[in-house]
C-alpha cells in the first residue's frame, strides 16, 4: 500500500507539472488582471503552466480560470455557458467562485470583488500546495472600509516648524520615494484585504501641486516636486490595482511655511480667525489637488488649528467642500468624490448637519478609544459621539489612533482584537477601520528595536495588520476555531507543532490585556501625552489632577469602575466598592505577565524558523511581565499613600515603603531587558509628551533614562517619612514659598490697565470676582485687566516686547464651562506647549469668592516683540515673571470646602 501511495504521488507530480492552466481575464481592468498574475505567480511556483487569454476556450483538456465582474459585457460573454447563479451576489466587494467541469469560475459583485475571489484562490492554493478539483463559494466583508494608514511625519520637529509641518522631500523622508517599499506595504494590504490607505501630514498640498495665484507657497525644489509627482502618481496607480483608495489627511488651519512668511503670518494658529487670504489659498489648493489626483480622496481634520466650533462649520462648508467642487468642475466630473470628516476636536454632528445639503458623498471618522487601545466594552461620551455619527446613515470609520499605551512592544492579541471589532459594530455602529500602526508611527517605516538592520513596522507588526484586517471582513468567527487558526499561523511562522503555536499565541493574548486595562484603571489621559509602558510617578497616581485628567476619558474607555481615589476614600468609608477596582486589575495584570512569559517560554525548545524574531518576541513578553510587576507594586504604594491622607497614621507610609523599594527592583528589570533591544519606548520625542515626564528634545525616551527619577522619587519619600517621625505631632513645617521675581515688557496693544495679585482685588470689578487666597508666588505680580464680556466673545490678544526672556503667568479656572477658557490640552491642540505653557505650575493657587478655583500656568518668550492670542472665555493674565528664576511646580492646596488636599508632596 505504502509503495501505491508513492507511486500515486509521483504520477500526480508529474501530471501536474505538465499540466497547463488558462486564466481569462479582462487586460484593460487593472483590478483583475493583478488579481490574475497573482495567480499566475502561485501557479508557477506550484510548477504549472500558465496561460493568459482574453476569451475562454470552447474546449480545453487543461484547467482554465475565469475572471470577472458581474454584469460587464466580458463577463457575460465567457461565463455564458457556464450557467451561473449569481442572483445573490449583491454585496460590496463580494465574490463567488464556482466550478465547472474543469473550468474555476471567479466573479465579482464589483471591480474590487473580482480582484478579492482571485486572491481567495491564490490563498488556498498557497495552503494547500495545489489547485482545487473542485470549489464552491461565496464571501464579502462586513465593514465597508478597511484601511491603515501611515505618517509622513517625524519624530521631532523640523528646524524653524511647528507640529505636522513636514514638506516631502528626500532628505526627510527617504523611504517615501522607495517604489519598492511602496510594492511590499501594497502587498501587505491586498493580502489582508485591506481597501483604503491613508496619508497623515499637516499640509500637504504645498508639496504636490502648483498655484498660478499662489506661486510662491510651493516649498519644495522644483526637482523635489517633480519627484512627488512621479511618486504620488505611481501610488495612486497601484494602490488602484490592488483596490486600494488613497485618502491624504491635512490638519485645519495650516498654511506651507513660504505662504506665511509672505503674509508675515504663522503657519498655524489656532487663536487666528479665518482671513480672506488663507480661505482663498486653501480653497484653490484642494481644487487643484483634486484636478490633478482625482482618484484620490480627503481626510479632513478640522481640529487643532482652528479657533471655535462656528469656525469649523464656515471653513469646511465654505473653504474645503468650495475646493472640491472647484476641482470637479474643472474636470467636468458630477461625481463626487468623498470626503471624510474627523470629528477630533470639533462637533462633528454639526459639521455634518451643515455641509450634508451641500454634499453627499461625506463620511464620518472618530477614535476608537482615544489615542489608545483600552478596551472592548466602550461606552460614555466618547461613546455616543460614534452613536450620533454612525445613526446619518453614511460610512462611519472608527480609528484606532496612535495606540500610545501600547509603544513600543510587539502586540497580537487576536481575542481582544476580535471583541474590539465587534463592539466597534455592536456599540458604536461604525462600519469601516482606520488602523494605525501598533508601534513607531512617527518613526515609519521602521521599528523601535534596536537591530544591526532596522526592522519594517510591517514585517515586525504582520500579526497586528492581519487580526485587525480578518475581523473587519468577519467579526462574528468562532472562538474556537479562531484559536486553531491562529495556532497554525504561529506555528508556520516559527517552524513550530500547533501545540507551541498555542503557547505563543496565549503569550500574546495574555500580554495583550496589561497595557489596556493599566491606562484605563490609571492613566491621566488616553493620548500620546502619556507613554505608560515607560511607568508613572507616584504624585501622577494620588493626585492625578496636578496633570490634568483627560475629560471624559475614563467614562468612555473602560468598563464602569472606581479610579484609585474613589477607591481610596471608599475604602476608608468602608463603603461598597462598584464595578472594576484598582486591586482587581493589578492582581489581573501581574497574572497575565506571569502566564504570559511561562507561555512563550514553554514554546522556545521548538521553534525552528525566525528565531532571531521569536527571542525579540520572548523579551517582549518579559518585559511586559516587568512593566506590570513594577506598576502593581506602585499602586499598591499609592493606596496606602491615600489611605494615610484620611489616617495621618505614619505606619501606613511606612507600610507603603516596601512596595515602592520592590517597583524600583523591578524596573530595574525592565530597565536591563529593554537597555539592549529598543532604541526608545516612544517614537513621538517632543515637548507634547508630558507624562511621566516631558520628552522635551528627544530626552527621557528610555526606562535607563527614567530610572533615576524613580530612585529620586523613593529617596524623596524616605527622606519625608523621616521628617514627618522626627517632627513636632506628625506634621512637617515647610519652608514659606517666596513671590516670583517679576519682569517689565513694554506694551504694544492697548490694555486698561492693572491691578494687585492679592486678596482682596477683584480682578473683573465685580463681588463674585473677588480674591481671596493667593499663593505666595503671585503676591508681587501686576495682572493685566481685562473686560470679561470681551474676553467671552472676542478672546484676549496681547503684543507686547521684552529685552529679556520672560514668563507670562496666566491663570486658568478649574471648570469645563464654557465661559472659561479651557487650558492647554495637548490632547486637542497639538502646539498646545509651544511656549511651554502645557504644565500647570501651580495646582489650585488661588480662590475668588464665587469663581472656580484657578490653576496657573506659564507660557516663555524670548526676547523681541512678541504676541499672544487666547481663544474665547474668561482667563486670567496676571503679569510677567524673569524666565530664568527657579520655579518649583507644587500643589498649593486652595481647594473647596469637603475636598480632601493632596498628598503627592510626599514624593517632592
Amino acid at each position: 500500500m505504502k509503495y501505491l501511495s508513492l507511486l500515486f504521488l509521483s504520477l500526480f507530480v508529474s501530471y501536474s507539472s505538465a499540466q497547463n492552466i488558462t486564466i481569462v481575464r479582462d487586460a484593460k481592468a487593472p483590478r483583475a488582471q493583478f488579481g490574475a498574475e497573482k495567480l499566475s505567480e502561485i501557479a508557477a511556483s506550484k510548477g504549472l503552466k500558465v496561460v493568459f487569454a482574453d476569451k475562454a476556450p470552447k474546449k480545453s483538456k487543461d484547467k482554465v480560470i475565469v475572471i470577472g465582474e458581474k454584469g460587464t459585457d466580458f463577463w457575460k460573454q465567457n461565463s455564458r455557458n457556464a450557467k451561473i447563479d449569481d442572483s445573490k451576489l449583491t454585496k460590496k466587494e463580494g465574490f463567488q467562485i464556482r466550478t465547472q467541469k474543469n473550468t474555476i469560475y471567479i466573479e465579482g459583485t464589483d471591480a474590487t470583488g473580482t480582484l478579492y475571489g482571485a486572491m481567495e484562490l491564490v490563498d488556498r492554493i498557497k495552503s494547500s500546495g495545489q489547485i482545487p478539483s473542485e470549489i464552491n463559494i461565496e464571501d464579502s466583508p462586513e465593514m465597508v472600509l478597511r484601511g491603515s494608514c501611515i505618517g509622513v511625519q517625524k519624530t521631532t520637529y523640523l528646524p524653524g516648524r511647528d507640529v505636522y509641518e513636514y514638506p516631502y522631500t528626500p532628505e526627510t523622508f527617504p523611504w517615501f520615494y522607495d517604489k519598492q517599499l511602496w510594492t511590499k506595504y501594497l502587498d501587505m494590504m491586498v493580502d489582508n484585504r485591506l481597501n483604503s490607505l491613508y496619508l497623515w501630514n499637516g499640509h500637504p498640498f504645498a508639496s504636490l501641486i502648483k498655484l498660478k495665484d499662489y506661486p510662491f507657497a510651493l516649498e519644495v525644489s522644483e526637482e523635489d516636486f517633480k519627484k512627488n509627482e512621479e511618486i504620488y502618481k505611481y501610488l495612486t496607480v497601484e494602490a488602484n490595482k490592488r483596490g486600494i483608495w488613497v485618502i491624504q489627511m491635512f490638519y485645519n488651519i495650516i498654511v506651507s511655511k513660504p505662504f506665511a512668511e509672505h503674509y508675515n503670518i504663522k503657519t498655524q494658529d489656532r487663536s487666528r480667525p479665518i482671513t480672506p487670504e488663507i480661505a482663498d489659498y486653501t480653497r484653490k489648493s484642494i481644487a487643484a489637488f483634486i484636478e490633478k489626483y482625482p482618484n484620490v480622496g480627503l481626510l479632513v481634520c478640522l481640529g487643532e488649528a482652528i479657533n471655535t466650533i462656528e469656525d469649523d462649520v464656515e471653513w469646511f462648508t465654505k473653504t474645503i467642500i468650495p475646493g472640491v467642487q472647484d476641482g470637479m468642475k474643472t474636470l467636468g466630473r458630477i461625481d463626487e468624490p468623498p470626503i471624510i470628516l474627523r470629528a477630533h476636536d470639533t462637533d462633528a454632528p454639526l459639521v455634518m448637519e451643515k455641509s450634508l445639503p451641500l454634499y453627499k458623498n461625506l463620511y464620518t471618522m472618530h477614535k476608537y478609544n482615544g489615542e489608545s487601545l483600552t478596551t472592548y466594552t466602550p461606552r460614555g461620551p466618547w461613546g455616543e459621539i460614534h452613536k450620533k455619527l454612525s445613526s446619518l446613515n453614511s460610512v462611519h470609520i472608527s480609528n484606532v489612533h496612535i495606540l500610545a499605551n501600547l509603544e513600543p512592544f510587539r502586540y497580537g492579541s487576536p481575542d481582544f482584537i476580535q471583541k474590539t471589532v465587534k463592539a466597534m459594530h455592536n456599540i458604536h455602529g461604525a462600519n469601516a477601520l482606520h488602523l494605525y500602526p501598533q508601534s513607531s508611527y512617527w518613526d515609519w517605516p521602521y521599528t523601535a528595536d534596536k537591530t544591526d538592520k532596522r526592522l519594517l513596522e510591517m514585517d515586525r507588526d504582520w500579526i497586528w495588520y492581519k487580526a485587525w484586517a480578518r475581523y473587519a471582513w468577519e467579526s462574528k468567527r468562532d472562538r474556537n476555531e479562531e484559536i486553531q487558526y491562529w495556532d497554525k499561523q504561529l506555528a508556520d511562522k516559527f517552524g513550530t507543532d500547533t501545540e507551541a503555536g498555542n503557547n505563543i499565541l496565549k503569550a500574546y493574548e495574555e500580554a495583550g490585556e496589561i497595557a489596556p486595562k493599566t491606562l484605563r484603571r490609571f492613566g491621566i489621559t488616553e493620548g500620546n501625552r502619556q507613554t505608560l509602558l515607560l511607568g508613572m510617578f507616584e504624585s501622577q497616581l494620588v493626585n492625578p489632577a496636578k496633570w490634568r485628567v483627560y475629560p471624559g476619558f475614563h467614562e468612555s474607555c473602560g468598563p464602569v469602575g472606581e479610579l484609585l481615589l474613589e477607591y481610596a476614600k471608599k475604602e476608608w468609608n468602608k463603603e461598597p466598592h462598584v464595578g472594576e477596582l484598582p486591586t482587581q486589575i493589578i492582581a489581573e495584570i501581574t497574572q497575565h505577565g506571569k502566564l504570559a512569559v511561562e507561555a512563550i517560554d514553554k514554546a522556545e525548545s521548538k521553534v525552528t524558523k525566525d528565531k532571531d524574531e521569536f527571542l525579540r518576541l520572548k523579551n517582549d513578553m518579559h518585559a511586559y511581565k516587568a512593566f506590570a510587576d513594577f506598576f502593581s507594586e506602585k499602586v499598591k504604594a499609592a493606596i496606602l499613600v491615600l489611605r494615610y491622607s484620611y489616617s495621618n497614621e505614619i505606619s501606613d507610609l511606612d507600610k507603603a515603603l516596601p512596595h515602592l523599594e520592590k517597583s524600583i527592583l523591578h524596573y530595574e528589570t525592565l530597565v536591563n531587558l529593554t537597555k539592549d533591544h529598543y532604541l526608545y519606548a516612544n517614537s513621538m520625542q517632543t515637548a507634547q509628551r508630558r507624562i511621566p515626564i516631558g520628552g522635551d528634545d528627544g530626552n527621557n525616551k528610555t526606562w535607563a533614562e527614567l530610572l533615576p527619577h524613580y530612585e529620586r522619587e523613593l529617596a524623596n519619600f524616605k527622606r519625608n517619612i523621616a521628617l514627618l517621625k522626627s517632627s513636632k505631632d506628625g506634621v512637617i513645617v515647610k519652608a514659606a514659598s517666596k513671590p516670583w521675581q517679576t519682569a517689565e515688557v513694554t506694551w504694544l496693544s492697548e490694555n486698561k490697565g492693572t491691578y494687585a495679585v492679592k486678596n482682596g482685588t477683584k480682578v473683573y470689578g465685580t463681588p463674585i470676582s473677588e480674591l481671596i487666597k493667593v499663593a505666595p508666588e503671585l503676591q508681587n505680580l501686576k495682572g493685566i485687566t481685562f473686560d470679561e464680556t470681551a474676553q467671552n466673545e472676542n478672546g484676549t490678544h496681547l503684543i507686547f516686547k521684552n529685552i529679556k526672556a520672560v514668563k507670562l503667568v496666566v491663570g486658568y479656572f478649574n471648570s469645563d464651562q464654557k465661559r472659561f477658557l479651557f487650558p492647554p490640552s495637548l490632547e486637542t491642540d497639538a502646539a498646545g506647549n509651544a511656549y511651554g505653557q502645557a504644565e500647570v505650575i501651580l495646582a489650585s493657587a488661588m480662590n475668588l469668592k464665587e469663581l472656580p478655583r484657578v490653576n496657573i500656568h506659564t507660557y516663555t518668550f524670548q526676547p523681541g516683540e512678541n504676541k499672544l492670542d487666547l481663544g474665547k472665555g474668561k482667563v486670567l493674565i496676571l503679569g510677567f515673571i524673569d524666565a530664568n528664576q527657579n520655579i518649583t511646580p507644587r500643589d498649593v492646596g486652595y481647594i473647596d470646602e469637603g475636598e480632601k488636599g493632596a498628598v503627592d508632596w510626599l514624593f517632592y
